[in-house]
């Protein structure tokens, strides 16, 4: 399974997961950072998948977003 999206398509997908999932981003954040510390993005949007119960291209935008957003608070813009 691809994790990667075009850009567009990862701005569309994030645009929808607070309708999709019911949830924030800032929730989803949360839960990556209380769940499992896998090393690889694809785990961790298996996990957030498996252990949500959403659909695999969700939770991969999902950790993506989380990633680039990490990068810009740890290194800034």
């Amino acid at each position: 399974m691809s994790l990667m999206h075009t850009p567009d398509m990862h701005k569309s997908l994030i645009a929808r997961i607070p309708f999709v999932t019911g949830r924030e981003l800032t929730e989803w954040f949360r839960h990556l950072e209380s769940g499992p510390a896998f090393l690889r993005r694809d785990e961790r949007a298996n996990w957030l998948a498996d252990e949500h119960g959403i659909c695999d291209r969700y939770a991969a935008a999902i950790v993506h977003e989380y990633e680039i957003q990490r990068r810009l608070r740890l290194f800034g813009a």
